[in-house]
């Protein structure tokens, strides 16, 4: 299986000024669905990593948390992408869990879950403790410099690779890809 796992807020939808409270408040960045798309089509699969303290912190509940991904998931299928699974840490940072990226282990449980080598991975997210979450697991780090901009002259894990955008990101791997089974 080829896997990607993307996180959401400043890499698949804009960053929130806080948090995202509604559905509505869930804007996909321009070209991101259809990047999904193409990597999708390419035959990768896609799941999503997302740090979400707002429920550890009692701003919102999961039912609001689903029907944001309710949300996201209908506009994934409008643009013919799909995401498999959301993957998400619920604790506040003072929780000290070992799933809050930039910790390992949302993205080891994502490994067991699907049943992949994190080796095998492809990881992809607007900031530097996207990257360091990825590659502490194990996977190949991508950072999408979507996020701000200060993170791109941030202490990047060692081969972390940088995009302007998903599409870009998508570009990459796909020609990568072509690559490999030329």
């Amino acid at each position: 299986m080829r896997l990607i796992v993307l996180d959401r807020d400043g890499t698949l939808n804009e960053n929130p000024e806080d948090f995202l409270r509604s559905p509505e408040d869930w804007t996909p960045i321009p070209g991101a669905l259809e990047a999904v798309a193409r990597l999708n089509q390419g035959g990768w699969r896609v799941v999503v990593a997302t740090n979400q303290s707002g429920l550890g912190r009692g701003l919102f509940d999961v039912a609001t948390l689903n029907a944001v991904h309710a949300r996201m998931h209908k506009e994934l299928a409008a643009a013919g992408a799909r995401v498999e699974a959301v993957f998400f840490c619920p604790h506040a940072p003072e929780e000290g869990c070992d799933c809050r990226k930039p910790a390992p282990g949302l993205f080891q449980q994502i490994a067991r879950r699907m049943k992949v080598a994190p080796s095998s991975v492809v990881a992809a997210g607007d900031s530097v403790r996207d990257a360091m979450a990825a590659s502490a697991a194990g996977c190949e780090a991508h950072l999408i410099a979507s996020g701000p901009a200060a993170e791109v002259g941030a202490d990047l894990p060692a081969g972390t690779r940088i995009h302007p955008d998903l599409g870009a990101f998508a570009d990459f791997i796909l020609a990568r890809d072509a690559v490999k089974s030329a």
